[in-house]
């Protein structure tokens, strides 16, 4: 049996890519850690700063890529299994974190200070292409 969406219909063409973009994000809800997300206008573009708490991670345990349109965060944490908890609320736990970009879109750095890893996608302003297709007769 065929799946029918949205992006299936006849006029949008090549668009297949974009719903599986859209698949993988609906897989990746979970809600740890949290984040913000702040845009800032520029000349020349915008960019947007991605703020995720990611307290008790060190810069070692943090992994930043860009792949494919996304933005994959994962924190892995060593359990020190030596040390003995009374009370343990903060678990060692790890994550994966996904973020779609647009096309065009940039990761220009990742910055870690006072529990918050901050990263900043940049997302220049694009000029509208407008060409003129000639029609060749073919007799």
């Amino acid at each position: 049996m065929t799946r029918v969406s949205l992006f299936s219909a006849p006029f949008l063409l090549g668009f297949d890519a974009f719903e599986e973009r859209f698949d993988r994000l609906a897989k990746a809800t979970e809600g740890y850690p949290p984040y913000n997300i702040e845009r800032i206008s520029a000349q020349g573009g915008e960019s947007f700063l991605i703020a995720i708490a990611v307290a008790g991670f060190s810069r070692n345990d943090l992994e930043v890529i860009g792949e494919d349109n996304q933005l994959i965060v994962r924190g892995r944490q060593n359990d020190e299994g030596q040390r003995q908890y009374l009370h343990r609320g903060i678990a060692a736990r790890q994550f994966q974190r996904t973020f779609l970009l647009a096309d065009g879109m940039r990761i220009e750095g990742a910055e870690l200070k006072d529990g918050l890893l901050v990263i900043t996608v940049y997302r220049p302003v694009t000029e509208p292409v407008t060409r003129r297709i000639d029609i060749r007769s073919v007799e």
